[in-house]
This record gives structure tokens, sequence and C-alpha cells, in this order.
């Protein structure tokens, strides 16, 4: 009987204690070790060379558990881009059969550069992996804010008539005095930084939302705006240090004077901007033992769009400004040159002032005459160039719904699976999504988490081209974001939902 007592207590303190941890340790004695890599995965066969393109890959693990952070500077993983479609699936089946990592462990995010990356980034992304985690040393987290607003713009422009269109090299603006206002950004950087047992950084981990789309000058292959700031941050820490950038909410957010014409358009500058602002705040960060490692991942079904109703109001709006062109006396040729006078000279455009007093004083009124017909004239040109300018805008953004529906037709499924993936790391908390969420979905879900840590990344796992918010997909305009969709726009909600629920469920106390 005693014996069957000692063995009833025995249980029940193991009951209590949860499954066993690996090396005898406890929940209070666990261990964060990570460790680092990259490759250069530039394409050897990019027309016009510029700076390296890499896969950097960072491996934590606190003994019970393993995360694998992958960033890409690609476009896309999958979708769009160079990316073959089975490059998710190969990475995670190699690190589940040589690692014994599971497939819901690996993050893998594209930066969303435009950079071409070659064949073989399948080999070389597993390669930096499996180097990361033979390279493992004990590390102390911490977790922290920076600020950075002088880079990027919303390139959604609200206009006076109604509705947003948006800046994009596809399509001319609208006049400026059509212009009413700009789309929110996120100024806010969210960084994690661990340090090695001697106090030099491992790597620092940062996450902020700009398309990187500057280019550099020459047209080169680039890794752009987050290539230049992880450069940045990596060649300012003494002992070895990887940079990774987790793209966020930037499905709107377009780096600024991305439209100028009268400058070379240089990523280098934004990015050593942004790398010089995520190293003022990691500095800043304190690091500690302890921290805590948790992963969730599922899977949710989100709602195809129809585009039908929109496509067939598009082409309504494309007969309607047709059908506006009028038309007008001038060539390209004839204009430019009229127009320049008139704006010059805009009371005797058409010939010195006494030609136009002697004609008056002799009761006639062939200059005034010539002039009101010419500013007719101007006027009418000028008017068509504006609608066909609206038209190339409609067009465009017509194609990319016309696609899309054709897409979800063809799947025949009225949804779409997204892999939403929750992960913390001491008090950094990240939830992801495989598509281009715009900035106000990451701004939504931050205001409404409990914890101030808390991280949006999109384009990982996947990639479901745009997601705008409800209000951007009804846009009565036209715009990329609500064009260049394949989801309804109730899919809002249902990821909000799914992504605070992950979040709560990941820090469901005070975070260590």
């Amino acid at each position: 009987m005693r014996f069957q007592h000692c063995l009833s207590i025995l249980v029940l303190a193991l009951t209590l204690a949860g499954p066993a941890k690996s090396c005898g340790e406890t929940p209070a004695t666990l261990r964060l070790r990570a460790g680092i890599a990259k490759a250069d995965i530039s394409s050897p066969a990019a027309k016009t060379p510029g700076d390296p393109l890499y896969a950097r890959a960072l491996v934590v693990t606190d003994g019970t558990q393993t995360a694998v952070i992958i960033a890409v500077d690609a476009v896309a993983i999958s979708g769009i881009g160079s990316i073959r479609q089975d490059y998710l699936a190969g990475v995670r089946d190699q690190l589940q059969h040589e690692l014994g990592i599971p497939p819901r462990n690996v993050l893998i995010s594209a930066t969303h550069c435009h950079g071409a990356v070659g064949d073989d980034i399948e080999q070389k992304t597993v390669k930096a992996v499996k180097q990361a985690w033979q390279t493992r040393v004990e590390v102390l987290a911490g977790t922290g804010q920076g600020f950075e607003n002088r880079i990027m713009e919303n390139r959604r422009l609200r206009l006076k008539k109604g509705g947003e269109t948006d800046v994009r090299h596809a399509y001319s603006l609208p006049p400026g005095g059509e212009i009413a206002g700009l789309g929110p950004v996120d100024p806010e950087i969210g960084i994690l930084r661990l340090d090695r047992l001697d106090g030099s950084t491992l790597a620092v981990v940062y996450n902020f939302a700009c398309h990187p789309i500057q280019g550099i000058p020459g047209g080169g292959n680039t890794a752009d705006i987050s290539g230049f700031a992880s450069k940045v941050i990596e060649e300012n820490q003494p002992g070895g240090c990887l940079a990774l950038f987790l793209q966020g909410c930037a499905g709107d957010i377009n780096p600024v004077l991305y439209k100028e014409v009268n400058l070379p358009r240089n990523a280098e500058t934004l990015g050593n901007l942004l790398g010089l602002s995520v190293l003022k705040a990691a500095r800043t960060i304190p690091t500690k033992a302890g921290a805590g490692l948790q992963l969730l991942n599922e899977t949710v079904a989100l709602p195809r769009a129809d585009h039908r109703p929109r496509i067939a109001a598009l082409q309504r709006e494309q007969t309607r400004l047709l059908q506006s062109l009028a038309g007008a006396s001038l060539n390209l040729e004839t204009f430019i040159p009229l127009y320049l006078k008139y704006r010059l000279a805009g009371d005797f455009p058409s010939g010195y002032a006494h030609e136009y007093l002697r004609d008056q004083q002799a009761g006639r009124q062939d200059w005034i005459q010539l002039d009101t017909q010419n500013r007719q004239n101007l006027e009418q040109y000028i008017h068509n160039i504006h609608i066909m300018e609206e038209l190339t805008r409609l067009q465009a953004n017509l194609a990319l719904l016309q696609m899309h529906q054709a897409r979800n037709v063809a799947a025949g499924q009225k949804t779409v699976e997204a892999e939403i993936m929750g992960l913390r790391i001491g008090s950094f908390v990240l939830v992801t999504f495989p598509g281009e969420l715009t900035v106000q979905i990451g701004l939504n879900l931050k205001k409404r988490s409990s914890h101030p840590a808390t991280f949006v990344a999109g384009y990982a796992n996947g990639y479901l081209f745009y997601a705008p918010t409800i209000e951007q997909a009804l846009n009565p305009g036209y715009a990329q974001e609500d064009c260049d969709c394949l989801l309804a726009p109730e899919w809002q909600p249902l990821f909000e939902n799914k992504a605070a629920e992950l979040v709560q469920r990941l820090a469901p106390k005070p975070l260590d």
C-alpha cells in the first residue's frame, strides 16, 4: 500500500509538471540558443548585376522546440517572380528530413524586393539553415521599437470627386488639383535583438512596412531598400551579426520620391536611413536570459472574390470616358508650342501687343477671335489628355480584375487557404500572412493587441496577392491594391480575428 501511495503521488506530480523537457531542463531553466547564416541567391543571369541578394537564416531553439526564420531577398515566395511554386514545400521537406524540424515551424518571408534570384535558391536556402543549425550558441533576447518616417509614403490618393487611385509607374497620376489627401503610414520598426553571452549581437530581426522598389542607378539587380538597410546593420555590429528584414503591411506603401523624374532612383540612400534607425533603436534594447519561445500555425479559409460586378462597373466607366473624348484641331506637334505661347503671354499670345491695339483701332477683332479659338482647342486637347490618362489607369486595373476573376473561376472553389503563423520570442510577438497586406491592417492589429511588442509580417509562407481593407476593396475608383486581389472584402475580419486570437494564445500572461 505504501508503494502504491508513493507511485500515485509521483504520477500526480508528473501530470502537473506537463511534458518532459529535453536535457533535464525545467521551464525556469530553459536556455535560448540561436544560429545564423546567409547565402548569396543572386541570379547569375541578371542582365545588369547590382548588389547581392541573400537568403538569411536564423534558427532559434529553447531545447523543446525550434523555430526557423528565413528572410529571402525576392518579390514573393512563388506566385510572382522567379521562385518556383514548390520552393516552400521543398525547403520544409528537406529541413524536416535532415534536421527533424516540423514544416509548421519554418517561416520563410520575402523581403519583396523585385530582384531576380538564381534557380538554385532552394538548395542554398537549406544549406544556410543547416549551417545556422550547426553554429547555435546560447543567446540573450530583447525587444524594442524604432521609428522611421522619412523613407515611405502611402501611395493611395484620395480624390475630391470620390474614390481613390494610386501612385504607380504603370500609369499617370491624376492632376494635382483633384487630390484630396493620402492614406496612413506606419513608422514603427519592430526589433528583436539576440546577443551572445559575451555581449556581441548575433542577430537583429526587424519588421517595417515599405515596398522596396526604388531601384538603383543603371537598373541593376538589387535587394533594394531592405538589402542596403541590412548591410548597414551587419557592417556596424562587431563580432558578426545577421540582420533579417521581415516585410510588414506594405501593400499600399511606396518609397518616397517614387515617381520623381529629376533625380536618379537610388535605394541605397533610403536603405541607409532605415538601417541607421534600426541601429539607433537596437543599441538601446536590453537583453536577458530566459526568453520563452512559442509557435502557432493555422490555416484559414478565406473567401474568393466575385469580381464580375466590379468588372462590369469599370467597363461602363470605360465607355463613359471614351464617349467624353472630343475632336480637337491640335495634335501633339502643334499643341506644345501653342500651349507654351499662351502660358508665357496670356494677354497677347499670338503677336506683339501693338498689333492687337492696331486691330482694335481699325474696328476688327481678328487677333482676339484667333486667341478664343486657340484657347478652346487647347482646353479640349488638355481635357482629352486627362481622359486618356484616366483610361490608362482604368485599363491596367480592369485587366487585373479580369485576371483574378479568371483565377478564381478556374480554382473551382469559393475559398482559398491562407497559412497564418504566430511566433513569440521573449516579448517579440509576430503574426504572419501570405499576401500583401495594406498598412491599415497592421495598424488595426497593433491597436487591438494588449501586448506593446506586436508586429505583423506579410509576404510570408506563400503568396495570395494584395489583401486590402473592406473599404479599399469597395473603392469606387480603381487602385492596384483593390484590383490585384483574389479575396472578397469579407476576408479582413476573418484574418484579423484569427490573428488577434493567435496573439492572445501566444502571450496569455505578461510577457517575459
